[in-house]
């Protein structure tokens, strides 16, 4: 797509941004955020619908992957959905290239999925074992450009210098850290599923590639908070908002005992929320180990897209009363709670 192809989506976005509505909405997210909401279950609106002048067709993810032009078009598509439903969703966009970004760092073949599927791609292990990750661990750092790399960052500078000529979506749309997912996770798209049972049998190994990965995620995110700072302390991922600079995920985790937690994945966890700030994502069940999450340094909220696979009390003490927001929350589930008699402290948001 050439440059010009997007002026008509850009000024469209531009004439429905209300600058008063994004600051009344940031102010009550900041409130929330801050435990200062007083309700009973944080979902905010924007004071008015805005829709569009046009249509906003649907841009396949596979056509994305492969054109700026549509990767700005399918993100800048959600921005447009959000204004338009008066939701109240931060505005936010980012290089959505899928979870294998840190892995192609290191080597890793990406794999795109079927096109019918309009899913985004993972990564493939790489071949050779325990082999495969010596070598990598023997040779140099991983430049930040290698595999998908230059991708993400041609694509971040493509969306700043798009939006350069328009002042409302520079200043509220923001651009959110691409999908790094968490150090666990990045280790087993390189690992494989030998992974788990090579935690046993080769610790040390996994330790080290771990420590290896987490000295990447942290070149990554320094480089891309210089040249994308978050504003005021505050971040949008997804359709929330958070305190600090990074979403972390624990999707691996699941996989692991309580203690194992501790040894494998809350130190390098934990060295990124101390450094940067910031939340901790989890599908499936992550109840067994919550509490040692919970307690890590630098972390300001928890996002489960699963909560009936866990038990829901666990959840609750070890989240919203030790003043810790769920965020992104299940509402049906957050309302059978107050129902119930369930006190959530004014701590969950839940669109």
């Amino acid at each position: 797509m050439r440059k010009d192809e997007l002026a008509p989506w850009l000024a469209d976005l531009e004439r429905r941004v209300d600058e008063d509505t994004e600051a009344a909405l940031e102010s009550e997210w900041r409130a929330f955020l801050d435990g200062r909401f007083t309700g009973a279950i944080f979902s905010p609106r924007r004071r008015a619908a805005a829709p569009p002048s046009l249509e906003w067709p649907h841009i396949p993810i596979n056509d994305a992957l492969e054109d700026f032009g549509l990767m700005a078009r399918r993100e800048l598509a959600g921005v447009s959905a959000h204004l338009a439903a008066g939701d109240g969703a931060p505005l936010a966009v980012r290089c959505n290239y899928g979870t294998g970004i840190l892995p192609s760092l290191f080597g890793a073949e990406m794999f795109p999925m079927a096109r019918a599927l309009d899913t985004l791609p993972t990564a493939r292990p790489l071949a050779g074992g325990r082999d495969a990750i010596r070598r990598r661990l023997e040779s140099d750092p991983p430049d930040l450009r290698a595999g998908w790399g230059g991708r993400v960052w041609d694509m971040a500078d493509y969306f700043v210098e798009r939006w350069r000529p328009y002042p409302k979506l520079r200043r509220w749309v923001r651009l959110y850290h691409p999908d790094l997912q968490g150090p666990m996770d990045v280790a087993e798209l390189l690992w494989g599923s030998a992974l788990f049972t090579d935690v046993y049998d080769e610790p040390d190994l996994v330790r080290a590639l771990l420590g290896r990965i987490t000295e990447t995620y942290e070149r990554f995110m320094d480089e891309w908070l210089r040249r994308f700072p978050v504003r005021d302390g505050l971040s949008a991922h997804w359709a929330l908002m958070h305190r600090g600079a990074i979403m972390v995920r624990d999707d691996s985790a699941m996989n692991f005992s309580p203690e194992m937690f501790d040894a494998f994945i809350a130190p390098w966890d934990g060295r990124l929320l101390r450094r940067y700030g910031g939340a901790i994502h989890f599908c499936g069940r992550g109840d067994h180990y919550l509490a040692r999450a919970a307690r890590l340094p630098g972390l300001t909220g928890i996002n489960l897209t699963q909560p009936h696979l866990n038990n829901l009390e666990t959840i609750y003490a070890h989240t919203v009363d030790r003043g810790l927001p769920l965020l992104g929350f299940d509402r049906a589930t957050a309302e059978a709670a107050l129902a119930a008699g369930r006190d959530l402290r004014g701590r969950v948001h839940a669109p």
